[in-house]
């Protein structure tokens, strides 16, 4: 097992919670149970991981588009099984490190919690929709999310999770200068530290995301058909490593080949994290200090790095903006920006428990319009569009 490392985040010395508990100290760390109290076996990170898991919101990823908008296949990624499969990545890296794994599991399986339906392109219809009334982002909609829409306890809004997770939910790409209004309010309300870099363990979050996406949406264009063996070839770190491949099965069917080298590229890029971020952390001895390098510690080395922003530049030119994905998008687009003006212009076509809690001014008043068709699923937006409009909006998915 490896040593736990002097920087890694403690979870009996969080950052404390917004809403003191039952049974917590002054900074929001569980107590020892006491005669009459069942506090568990659980740390307070494993708490927030297991909130997570449980929320409605993480339930709803399943139905979120993560490459492809409402797919027809049952082996196509979602938001669900995307942030699985960045939880998974992010604890190997946790562990080999020395970091707090619950602390790095929570931050990977809530990353996505804010991402509205039909993924970037349903961010985007929801940011022009709000531009006026201080914007729309998916990092900014989770910690929302965990802070405020999910509340499933009689005493508080929100999940109530430790300063340690909402820090990395706000800040897991690097330090927030320049806070949205969503933002804003919450660290008004419980000051997050926006202007310094995050945990470790929130840095390790942010690059699992990275390594999970850059595979697995190859495995899922290629089974789309959308990419093919000879378009991964044009890039040369595929290249090599394909080679590779076929020099230790060359006998292999392509198709089990191909979902070999997708491993063979996760297990490089995890080793490249391990090694530049052991390099990059010598000399610190605590939580705080990483907080203060102000600068990156965690990710991949230079190499790496150029590696993976050509795979992006690739991804980018080849899938994500393949012609059916883009005229997907722009449909999905429609969908959202019509949901958003049908209930702009007429309340009473949301569900009773919004329109009671509906703000009768903006921007509060768009804002929780936002966050109600941020929580659809692919389909249910598609079914609602439809209901409100008459038709079945073309060319996404027949329901």
């Amino acid at each position: 097992m490896t040593k736990r490392a002097p920087y890694a985040a403690d979870p009996q010395a969080h950052g404390g919670r917004e809403f003191r508990a039952p049974g917590a100290d002054a900074g929001g760390a569980v107590r020892a149970a006491t005669k009459g109290e069942t506090r568990g076996p659980r740390t307070d990170f494993q708490r927030d991981r297991d909130r997570i898991i449980h929320s409605m919101s993480f339930r709803r990823l399943k139905s979120k588009t993560q490459v492809f908008i409402a797919p027809d296949g049952d082996h196509y990624r979602t938001r669900l099984t995307h942030s699985l499969e960045v939880a998974q990545i992010g604890r190997v890296l946790a562990r080999a490190l020395g970091l707090d794994e619950d602390l790095t599991e929570a931050l990977c399986l809530a990353h996505d919690l804010g991402h509205p339906p039909f993924g970037h392109a349903g961010e985007a219809a929801l940011a022009d929709a709000m531009g006026r009334y201080g914007s729309f982002g998916h990092n900014a909609q989770a910690l929302r999310t965990v802070m405020r829409l999910e509340s499933p306890y009689p005493a508080h809004d929100g999940l109530n999770l430790t300063w340690d997770v909402l820090e990395g939910l706000a800040k897991h790409n690097g330090p927030v200068t320049a806070p949205g209004w969503a933002v804003a309010q919450l660290d008004e309300a419980f000051p997050l530290g926006l202007g310094s870099w995050p945990s470790l363990e929130a840095q390790i979050a942010a690059v699992a995301d990275d390594i999970a996406y850059d595979n697995h949406d190859i495995d899922d264009g290629l089974r789309a058909g959308f990419l093919t063996l000879e378009d991964l070839l044009e890039v040369d770190f595929l290249a090599d490593q394909w080679r590779v491949v076929e020099k230790r099965f060359p006998h292999g069917a392509r198709d089990r080949l191909l979902r070999e080298l997708i491993r063979d590229q996760i297990g490089l890029m995890v080793n490249d994290v391990l090694s530049h971020t052991r390099a990059s952390v010598k000399g610190y001895g605590s939580v705080a200090e990483i907080r203060a390098a102000g600068r990156q510690l965690a990710g991949f080395s230079p190499d790496m790095a150029a590696h993976e922003r050509a795979l992006k530049r690739f991804m980018y030119d080849r899938l994500y903006y393949h012609p059916e994905q883009v005229a997907a998008a722009a449909r999905a687009r429609d969908v959202v920006a019509r949901l958003f003006a049908a209930y702009s212009q007429d309340a009473a076509l949301l569900p009773a428990p919004w329109r009671a809690d509906l703000p009768p001014d903006d921007p509060a008043r768009a804002r929780v319009i936002a966050d109600f068709i941020a929580g659809m699923g692919d389909r249910f937006a598609i079914r609602t569009c439809e209901e409100i409009y008459g038709e079945m909006p073309q060319g996404l998915v027949n329901v």
